[in-house]
């Protein structure tokens, strides 16, 4: 199944994304740098350029940089003037992101922080930023939830939230798993089922990624409301 995946994947690749020497190119450099291939598919990083524009974010805040492959696509989202700021544990991955952006003519556009994220993102709250319009969470799995916590401090009602990776090839669903990605995980999840600030979803994918998925929530002006109580069966 998993090489249909693949194929079904390439073909809609054809028909929905336009070639762009640029992606291609800052694929090429990151494999030639020795960065992991985890990057987001090209469908992937279509969807990220689908959501900033319908979102019309002007500002952009990215988990985890790596070679700045997904960081292309959402600064081509980005509204005029708009800014994307991406935070990278990695000098050497922050070095090859950076030139990457530069060829895709984003340079300018698009910071790259360099240090562990919460520690970025503790700053940046103490900075007072200007709330982010999207946070695109992919970085890693066992801080997801305390991503969550700061996102929520860096971002204002209308924002949309963005995790990568949350279905981790099923693996997700057992609650018996000792790896610290997927313990990572469904505490982040739990944590957004509980936060009454955000109303969310997750959205199980396949393809050359394999099985995964992504959780998107989008924080709200009022507390999500309880559910009614169940009616009870009079029979």
């Amino acid at each position: 199944m998993e090489g249909r995946w693949a194929a079904v994947d390439r073909y809609l690749a054809d028909q929905v994304r336009p070639d762009d020497p640029a992606l291609e190119a800052a694929l090429r450099e990151s494999a030639a740098a020795g960065l992991p291939p985890i990057q987001v598919s090209p469908l992937q990083g279509r969807l990220l350029r689908v959501l900033a524009e319908a979102v019309r974010a002007r500002r952009i805040l990215e988990i985890g940089t790596l070679g700045g492959y997904s960081a292309i696509w959402l600064a081509g989202g980005l509204a005029p003037g708009g800014r994307l700021v991406s935070l990278e544990i990695s000098e050497r991955h922050a070095e090859v992101a950076r030139r990457n952006l530069a060829h895709a003519g984003f340079g300018t556009q698009v910071e790259v922080r360099v240090g562990p994220a919460l520690d970025s993102l503790a700053r940046m709250a103490g900075e007072g930023t200007e709330p982010f319009d999207l946070v695109f969470i992919d970085a890693d799995k066992a801080a997801y939830a305390e991503y969550l916590d700061w996102s929520l401090r860096l971002t204002a009602p209308g924002s949309l939230l963005v995790a990568d990776n949350v279905v981790r090839q099923g693996t997700v669903a057992d609650e018996t798993s000792s790896d610290p990605s997927v313990v990572g995980v469904r505490r982040f999840l739990r944590r957004l089922a509980e936060e009454p600030r955000v109303n969310a979803t997750v959205i199980q994918t396949v393809g050359a990624k394999g099985h995964d998925g992504f959780a998107l929530g989008v924080v709200l002006t009022e507390p999500v409301a309880a559910a009614p109580p169940r009616a009870v069966n009079p029979r």
